[in-house]
């Protein structure tokens, strides 16, 4: 009897490395790859606000002036807005001392000097502080300049100067300060807000004038 052992030994190594092979091959559809998880995205931040975008100030800046020759007169000052509030009497109230605007104290400013109401102001830069009332407001005018509105010191006041009071025609929104000219250098400092104006008269004192 032949024996086959030898062959069969022989071809044992293929085998093998067939059966290598096929456990080694291509991927079927059966066989999912794996699978990396992906970075979380950033927060998506908004879109810069263009400056025609962003909101108006509660109370911007404005200033009214006015021109003698080469003198100039002009009042810096916050505007603050109605926004469906009581104004007289309740935001403002009578009797106590305002900073007559918004935020920063309202500046006065003048090249020449004048005469508020018959008071004397000699040029300079001062801040205005009202003191309203139902029938007359007070104009105070103060030495200290550069604070916050709600900053007053009585000791530096110059003079305190009545205003005459009347209601306006028409409901102001947005608190308004002018300067009025009137005939020659005369002129008139107004202060309107809600239905009320407070005003005063002045001059420009000209030069060697008492």
């Amino acid at each position: 009897m032949k024996r086959f052992t030898p062959v069969f030994r022989a071809a044992l190594p293929l085998l093998a490395a067939a059966a290598l092979a096929a456990c080694s091959g291509p991927r079927t559809a059966d066989t999912p790859e794996p699978r990396t998880q992906a970075a979380p995205m950033p927060d998506a931040q908004p879109p810069a606000q263009t400056p025609a975008q962003r909101p108006p100030p509660a109370s911007p800046r404005d200033t009214a002036e006015m021109r003698f020759a080469n003198d100039r007169i002009y009042v810096d000052y916050g505007r603050p807005y109605m926004r469906g509030r009581t104004i007289m009497g309740g935001l403002v109230p009578y009797g106590r001392v305002w900073r007559t605007g918004a935020n920063a104290a309202t500046t006065l400013v003048t090249t020449r000097d004048l005469r508020i109401g018959g008071t004397p102001v000699p040029a300079g830069t001062y801040t205005l502080y009202t003191v309203p009332g139902e029938n007359e407001w007070q104009l105070i005018i103060n030495r200290q300049t550069g604070q916050w509105g709600t900053e007053y010191d009585p000791a530096q006041d110059l003079a305190r100067i009545p205003m005459r009071v009347e209601r306006t025609p028409q409901p102001v929104e947005q608190f308004t300060i002018d300067l009025e000219p009137g005939s020659g250098n005369a002129f008139n400092l107004n202060l309107r807000w809600e239905n009320t104006r407070a005003w005063v008269r002045g001059e420009v004192v000209h030069p060697g004038a008492q």
